[in-house]
């Protein structure tokens, strides 16, 4: 079995264990969901999903990705002055950058912004037990 229908599958289990009928519509969509590899809004979901299934409506886009949020199966990012944006929810931690100019969205990771934030809630007498860092940022002129 591949990832994209391992992931497939998982966000099927997810609606369905909500009691939600899998339709052909909703099957469509969280097949195009499993193989995003960007944080797409509901809007670019139903292109892409209207490109495969014409007819597919916009609101069973936004009840499926509700249902899908809810079960705790995806995040829904709500980056700066933008709507909403998804991605699954059983990815490592990451982090984002957000591209001010073009809206792209940049996924990094670093063992030492890890360890100054664990660092900084420690000396404040805390630990850490969920966190988000977005970097809104754009290309220097320089480089």
């Amino acid at each position: 079995m591949s990832e994209t229908d391992a992931d497939t599958e998982r966000l099927t289990r997810a609606l369905r264990a909500q009691g939600i009928r899998i339709t052909r519509q909703r099957a469509a969509l969280l097949e195009i969901m499993a193989r995003a590899d960007d944080h797409p809004d509901a809007v670019e979901l139903h292109r892409r999903a209207s490109d495969e299934l014409p007819g597919i409506s916009l609101s069973t886009v936004y009840r499926t990705l509700a249902a899908l949020e809810e079960h705790g199966v995806i995040q829904r990012h709500q980056f700066q002055g933008e709507t909403a944006r998804f991605e699954p929810a059983d990815a490592e931690h990451h982090d984002h950058m957000i591209d001010v100019e073009s809206g792209e969205v940049i996924e990094f990771h670093s063992e030492r912004i890890e360890e100054l934030q664990a660092a900084l809630a420690r000396e404040m007498g805390y630990e850490i037990v969920h966190h988000r860092l977005e970097l809104y940022v754009r290309k220097r002129r320089d480089a």
